[in-house]
């Protein structure tokens, strides 16, 4: 499921949620507002239903995301092809426990950087010499 249909899911939820909640806070026939310990109960059910949504539709995927893209900076290794948050693409020459060094052409400029930096590695990085 895609990011912007989960968000737009959860949004339509909410405002569903909102919708049902202000039916239970209706008026009678008189136009007195109408009492009863059961509207209060609904209304914690629907606020209980609404961030349940927002975990499963927003927190856990992101917290999946992050758990791979850390798995994956992990994994780096040397001779990997890489490209950084910024946009720099190189090659792994030699790798630190939080730094990794990469050589980013063919003059053998080298830079170090910081593994959470990295984006992507592998095939992603190098479709453009294709």
């Amino acid at each position: 499921m895609n990011s912007k249909f989960a968000r737009t899911l959860s949004l339509v939820a909410v405002v569903a949620m909102f919708c049902l909640s202000l039916a239970g806070c209706a008026t009678d026939a008189s136009g007195a507002a109408s009492t009863g310990g059961s509207s209060t109960v609904f209304m914690i059910g629907y606020i209980i239903v609404i961030f349940g949504l927002l975990y499963i539709f927003m927190v856990r995927p992101e917290k999946k995301r992050k758990k791979k893209l850390e798995e994956m900076r992990d994994s780096l290794s040397v001779g990997d092809q890489v490209t950084t948050i910024g946009g720099i693409v190189g090659k792994i020459v030699h790798v630190k426990d939080d730094f990794i060094v990469i050589e980013t052409s063919e003059d053998r400029v080298r830079i170090e950087i910081a593994k959470w930096a990295i984006g992507t590695n592998g095939k992603a990085a190098s479709q453009d010499e294709k």
